[in-house]
């Protein structure tokens, strides 16, 4: 019997390719495993996209969400002529202290550093990965940093963005780099929220990154503006737009400026890196992630390794640190096997602490049960 670990991330534990690496542990022969850690555009999505393509890391210099100097890494597929970026390696919540989270001051301008090395090695297509983001700016700082101007209704520049962004009346892209006209850009998106309203980006995602309800209002009027502004200028339409919420509305920004297109970050994840071609080899398959729930069908990674495998006719297990106290039809639709890894009642840091252990008992009790019983 051969068995497919495709796991996402399990959030602030292990990487995907370490929660694959722990269930394999625990799988003793007579099994034979292949490892194939998955990302749906949240963070560290693009270190496993690189590494599928044979690409490397090229490091560079760019500017934190509140514009200090930091040193972080891109990458260039094997081909030469992609991009892969982590908007989280610029203006990520990991980059800063829990104290000094201010989404109405953070910018996401190291992105566009990003973006514009990428634009210096001339590069055809590049993939934009946009979990794990600090900012609700709406992609301004990116903007910024690729040569938009944010004006108010005297022509005076705009400072202190997003928190002025409720000023905007007109973006000036007379600076705007010319070489983004001839890339392809790609934004890998794990969720599907509009860019306002109760469901949008600064609602939904900005009490995480340190936003008060206040803060929230006056972020939520900012993208509302921003919207307009883009509608009027390019023709976009944002209001309706689902994932334009994603990383504080960035993906709608770049949609609306730059016609970037909007994806789903694990079907796209999934075609690109050939995933198809493994799920042929196996028998079974087992993926996971820290929660799977009702939240879980709304395109997030193990829903989409759940979704190939059935229409390839295999088995699916999931493995998480926290599953539905009751049935979910439509979960067992998808998943054959749902299974908590947790062992004993635990607060979360413990649990945290104990993700690796846990992921490994469990492989370790599910492979007795899938080994074949003789008489």
């Amino acid at each position: 019997m051969h068995i497919l670990i495709a796991p996402n991330a399990f959030k602030n534990s292990l990487s995907a390719a370490e929660a694959a690496q722990a269930i394999q542990r625990g799988l003793c022969p007579p099994f034979t495993t292949e490892c194939f850690p998955v990302g749906d555009g949240g963070d560290g999505t693009g270190d496993l996209i690189i590494e599928r393509l044979g690409g490397q890391r090229i490091t560079a210099q760019v500017r934190d969400p509140f514009g200090r100097p930091i040193s972080t890494w891109w990458g260039l597929a094997g081909d030469g002529r992609t991009a892969i970026i982590e908007m989280a390696n610029a203006s990520g919540l990991r980059l800063m202290d829990r104290n000094e989270l201010d989404p109405l001051k953070a910018s996401s301008i190291g992105t566009g550093d990003l973006i514009l090395a990428a634009l210096d090695k001339q590069v055809d297509r590049i993939i934009i990965g946009m979990g794990g983001s600090a900012t609700v700016d709406g992609s301004a700082g990116i903007l910024q940093a690729l040569g938009v101007r944010f004006l108010n209704a005297d022509g005076q520049l705009l400072k202190n963005l997003p928190e002025s962004l409720t000023d905007l009346a007109v973006m000036d892209m007379e600076g705007l780099d010319p070489r983004l006209g001839k890339v392809e850009l790609t934004v890998l998106c794990d969720v599907a929220n509009p860019l306002t309203g109760p469901q949008g980006a600064a609602a939904v995602f900005g009490p995480q990154k340190g936003a008060s309800e206040r803060d929230v209002q006056h972020l939520d009027a900012c993208l509302l503006q921003l919207a307009r502004v883009i509608q009027t200028q390019t023709g976009k339409v944002l209001s309706t737009l689902p994932r334009a919420g994603t990383a504080g509305g960035a993906a709608g920004g770049l949609y609306g400026v730059l016609g970037a297109r909007l994806v789903s970050g694990i079907d796209y994840f999934l075609e690109i890196t050939g995933f198809e071609v493994a799920l042929d080899r196996c028998d079974w398959v087992i993926t996971g992630e820290g929660s799977i729930d009702e939240q879980t069908l709304q395109g997030k990674a193990p829903f989409g390794v759940a979704v190939l495998a059935k229409k390839k006719g295999r088995p699916v297990i999931a493995l998480a640190g926290k599953v539905p106290l009751h049935e979910i039809p439509e979960l067992k639709e998808y998943f054959d096997v749902l299974l908590p890894i947790s062992h004993a009642p635990v607060g979360l840091p413990t649990a945290l602490r104990n993700t690796a252990s846990d992921l490994e008992r469990t492989a370790a009790q599910l492979g007795v049960c899938l080994t074949p019983q003789r008489n």
